[in-house]
């Protein structure tokens, strides 16, 4: 046996193993993910902009990885993630619909809207399990806050079956989009937010001019921010669930919205209110993600003030690739077919690049593309893994993991056999200085259709509409702009054949928007 599996051996029965220790000896874990933030966007991949320094702890002082993988949208991210299951299946899950609790209690009752999303979405199999039911199973008391855990809209019998013992947060994505809520969720009761009365939550227009900004500080019937009330229920859970008085871990799942817009702040940060580089709405988008690293290190602040930081993993991820909500016409576009100068994209040979489109900020961390595309800057994302003096510090790894992979890893982490029948497999041995069995390849779908990327590097990328498949080697073409399926034809032909596999042997299952439930 290699020495540092033999650590990592030694480490789990002295965490785990032992029928003496109690349940709270088990570590907290907060998973704490992000909403369509892009890894360019924090200081540890040279953000100079934004400062992050809360977030730049967690992947300085911990474990970076730098080929993760999530999906290309919001929806998928989270079921993948939940399940264990990539998303070119068949028939695993569907995304249901969103904005039908814009309805609730003018068209529908809540019974009804329930009744609704329960017809029109896949159910859940008997004996599956999620992440909250990887957590409950080892003991823990399970939560989540924030942007719903799955599809476009739910409800709370399926985030209990999912493994929450506490939710607060929304039911359903279109209300996500903005931040102004008139209500939220507490464990399926409606909890009225006073002095917001926007039906569409104050969510703000795109792009940004002078008509749009005034809207958006137009604050009537916006009071109280949803990040704001979040965070207070996060931390108050985190109160009153104390292992230290409970006798008993948690595990807290925090699907923040931020910084998906369209852009919505109460205040510009003052890192940027006499920055002459950047545009208002670059200001405000800036702020939104100078939010979210305060609130990451108000979660620190919590569990050194509790003395419980030492037991208590924090993951850092984010669901998707990088999205643009502060275009201005003449600064900045988010078209994916077309750059800034107007040059058209076909997707093949010409593409979205920040520099291309006015992106001062780099978000994809000048990779090629956007959210929802199979490009890299459409689905690799930042994964942070700390845990003070028990995952070393100032580690990178280069290891190929994904979002699916995380079910498995939190099952071995907790003490638990693998939940056989997943997609991902078990990267934690890799976190405390071992080696895994590293899964062959990751596979996920977009708009333009399915993509696999295999653990020493290789991606093919199937562009559906146009029948074109692309090859490409990632450790020496970061940017995707070396087609390499010409002279690498015996490479193309035998990924080709995994991929058409993995999608059920039909490509349209790796091309999103598939999946989609109407809620009749």
């Amino acid at each position: 046996m290699k020495i540092s599996n033999f650590i990592f051996f030694v480490l789990l029965i002295f965490l785990f193993s032992c029928s003496e220790r109690t349940e709270s000896s088990k570590p907290n874990i907060i998973l704490i993910y992000a909403d369509d933030l892009g890894r360019g966007l924090l200081g540890t991949y040279g953000q100079e902009i934004i400062k992050t320094p809360n977030i730049d702890r967690l992947a300085n002082e911990g474990m970076r990885f730098d080929n993760a993988y999530g999906c290309m949208l919001c929806a998928p991210a989270r079921a993948s993630l939940i399940t264990g299951m990539h998303d070119c299946h068949s028939n695993e899950w569907n995304i249901t619909k969103a904005g039908i609790y814009k309805k609730l209690d003018t068209d529908f009752s809540f019974d009804e809207i329930k009744d609704k999303i329960h017809k029109a979405a896949i159910p859940a199999k008997e004996n599956d399990i999620f992440i909250g039911q990887v957590a409950q199973n080892a003991g823990y008391t399970t939560a989540e806050f924030g942007k719903l855990e799955w599809g476009f809209a739910t409800t709370p019998e399926r985030i209990k079956r999912h493994g929450w013992d506490y939710h607060f947060g929304y039911y359903d994505h279109t209300r996500c989009h903005g931040f102004y809520p008139p209500f939220l969720f507490e464990n399926g009761e409606k909890v009225e937010i006073h002095g917001n009365t926007r039906v569409d939550c104050g969510k703000s227009g795109e792009p940004e001019t002078p008509e749009v900004y005034a809207e958006r500080w137009n604050m009537d019937g916006k009071k109280v921010y949803s990040e704001n009330i979040i965070m207070d229920k996060l931390l108050r859970f985190i109160d009153k669930n104390n292992p230290k008085r409970t006798n008993k871990p948690f595990f807290i799942y925090f699907p923040t919205q931020l910084p998906h817009g369209p852009v919505a702040i109460p205040d510009v940060h003052p890192d940027f209110v006499n920055n002459n580089n950047l545009t208002e709405i670059e200001k405000e988008y800036a702020s939104m993600v100078k939010m979210l690293d305060s609130d990451v290190g108000k979660i620190y602040s919590k569990l050194e003030e509790l003395k419980i930081l030492e037991n208590t993993i924090i993951i850092f991820t984010s669901d998707n690739g990088h999205e643009i909500y502060y275009s201005k016409e003449g600064r900045c576009s988010k078209n994916r077919n077309k750059s800034l100068s107007g040059e058209k994209y076909d997707n093949i040979k010409s593409k979205y690049y920040s520099s291309l489109n006015g992106d001062i900020f780099d978000g994809n961390n000048g990779m090629a593309g956007l959210k929802r595309s199979n490009w890299e800057g459409g689905t690799r994302i930042p994964l942070f893994w700390y845990w003070k003096n028990r995952i070393e510090p100032n580690k990178i790894s280069t290891q190929m993991v994904s979002n699916y992979d995380f079910l498995n890893t939190l099952a071995e982490i907790t003490g638990q056999e693998p939940v056989v029948g997943k997609d991902g497999i078990s990267y934690a041995k890799t976190l405390f200085g071992g080696e895994n069995n590293v899964r062959d390849y990751t596979i996920y779908s977009s708009y333009m259709g399915p993509t696999i990327v295999t653990k020493d590097g290789w991606k093919l990328r199937y562009y559906l509409q146009k029948d074109i498949f692309q090859l490409y080697y990632l450790p020496n073409d970061y940017r995707e702009e070396n087609n390499l399926s010409v002279i690498h034809k015996e490479k193309l032909d035998k990924l080709k054949t995994i991929l058409f596999n993995e999608c059920n042997n039909d490509w349209h299952n790796g091309l999103a928007g598939k999946t989609v439930a109407l809620i009749n």
